[in-house]
């Protein structure tokens, strides 16, 4: 079966019309405002950077390392978040500025922008929630899908997912190595060598920069600014994986099959996308700490829609979702996170029960 919800295909492509024009207003609409609001956000984003990093150099009085740790972790989900994940993205290419394009960013995390792009923006968003397609289900370690072959391994998931959020982004960067392409032959090994080269020499400059570069300028305060530098990037990392998981794995959530995608229209592409998609529920800040992944359908509908405008188009798309009948999954954080640590925990047992598709009952059974 076509990934179609039941519509007929007048119906399919009528809503990809409506979805197609959506897109082509904001995109007609870019220009200086939006310019001005990714700058913005690079500026405070580095002056939080600055500011942890200079009351980190004092940080043997708590109060500035409390203050220095905080800032410093801000810093690092929004270059993470709004800014590293979306100009990666493309979104702000159409500006033309070196500094803030997709060919040249280069993020601060441990995984080179090369590969994330490769398994992200193209394996991951063309074939979203596409079972033995997206590796992003699970991220080839965690089972979120009856469907996906359980292993005595899985038993103890729960317990691997908490790892897996406290060093997402080492998670992440290993799981670019494809090195179960490399196992079964489908990857030449001298390809993985190089890529491994490029990521170790990615870490070795996190290490040196977060580890030893600072501390080191910090004098006498070295030891707390090394643990304020590790506090930072792990509360990054947490923060990364439950949003991100948020968005992709809660009840409401659903998945496909391969052969769904045979033949599959434009207006196919985005229904998958909505239903294999979960938004959140918060204030501006929220959607700003999240990358605007808060907006997840909408960024699987536009993935290369500057992100500044997801809180705009949501509303329409929401309406266009309930004329013609598709789920528009979306919750509060706690609720949605709640979600997510329950089908971790039934599916690290064999079975898992059947999903329930769309709606307020949408979930496992």
């Amino acid at each position: 079966m076509r990934t179609t919800a039941g519509l007929s295909e007048f119906e399919v492509s009528r809503l990809a019309a409506e979805l197609d024009a959506i897109r082509a207003e904001v995109m007609g609409d870019l220009g200086a405002a939006d310019a001005d609001y990714i700058r913005r956000v690079i500026a405070v984003q580095r002056g939080l950077e600055f500011g942890g990093r200079a009351l980190l150099m004092v940080s043997l009085f708590p109060p500035a390392w409390l203050a220095g740790t905080g800032a410093l972790a801000v810093a690092k989900i929004l270059e993470n978040m709004e800014i590293g994940h979306n100009v990666l993205h493309g979104q702000w290419d159409w500006m033309g500025d070196p500094e803030i394009h997709s060919t040249t960013w280069e993020w601060d995390a441990v995984s080179p922008a090369a590969g994330w792009k490769r398994s992200h923006n193209v394996v991951h968003h063309t074939y979203t929630n596409i079972l033995g397609k997206d590796r992003d289900l699970g991220y080839s370690a965690i089972r979120v899908d009856p469907a996906q072959p359980w292993k005595p391994i899985h038993l103890f998931q729960p317990l691997y997912n908490l790892g897996l959020s406290l060093g997402f982004e080492y998670g992440i960067a290993i799981y670019d190595l494809e090195l179960d392409k490399v196992a079964a032959g489908d990857k030449p090994w001298s390809q993985a060598r190089a890529e491994i080269g490029g990521l170790w020499q990615k870490i070795r400059r996190q290490w040196i920069k977060d580890y030893v570069a600072f501390p080191l300028l910090s004098g006498p305060a070295a030891p707390t600014t090394l643990v304020a530098n590790v506090v930072a990037n792990v509360a990054r990392n947490v923060w990364g994986h439950t949003v991100i998981f948020c968005g992709h794995f809660p009840a409401g959530a659903q998945t496909f099959t391969e052969d769904q995608l045979v033949d599959e229209s434009p207006g196919g592409w985005y229904i998958r996308q909505v239903l294999g998609s979960a938004n959140l529920d918060g204030p501006p800040l929220l959607h700003l700490m999240t990358g605007n992944l808060s907006h997840q359908i909408e960024h699987h509908l536009f993935p290369d829609m500057p992100s500044n405008r997801y809180a705009e188009i949501a509303p329409k798309v929401r309406e266009v979702c309930a004329r013609y009948g598709l789920p528009y999954t979306s919750g509060s954080l706690p609720r949605q996170y709640a979600g997510v640590l329950l089908t971790i925990a039934r599916l690290a047992l064999p079975g898992g029960g059947r999903r329930v598709a769309g709606g307020e009952n949408a979930g496992w059974m």
